[in-house]
């Protein structure tokens, strides 16, 4: 993956883009190839409404998880962010929700990439990968 094909969703208000590690690797868009065209549509849907609006005001869709970590919430799954420069919102990763609270090492997954990302943008360390 690189920043030609990372990208989910563009709009006015903001870009919408998969995260990728040094080597290419999304371990969010690996999630998403591997859900039913349903759940995929989901997904998409708040995707499209925020790139759209700007804003999801229910909480059962879309939710400030602390940290400056957010989830798209498209029942049963959830979908790490972050929000960024340029009107971007970067999705890390994805996973089933089995338990009513987030799970701590999807969030500090999707803090690691976060800090990884604002690392390479500042640094311009990506290895030919622009991101």
């Amino acid at each position: 993956m690189n920043k030609d094909d990372c990208v989910i969703y563009t709009e006015i208000k903001f870009i919408l883009e998969w995260y990728y590690d040094i080597n290419g690797k999304s371990v969010g868009y690996e999630y998403f190839l591997n859900l039913d065209q349903g759940q995929r549509r989901k997904f998409l849907a708040l995707v499209k409404r925020m790139g759209d609006t700007g804003k999801i005001f229910d909480i059962t869709k879309f939710r400030y998880e602390g940290d400056d970590i957010y989830a798209f919430k498209p029942q049963p799954d959830r979908f790490l962010s972050f929000f960024t420069y340029g009107k971007k919102i970067i999705v890390t990763n994805g996973f089933a929700k089995k338990t009513d609270k987030l799970p701590q090492n999807e969030k500090d997954l999707a803090i690691k990439y976060r800090q990884d990302y604002l690392k390479r943008k500042a640094g311009g360390e990506n290895n030919g990968n622009n991101i």
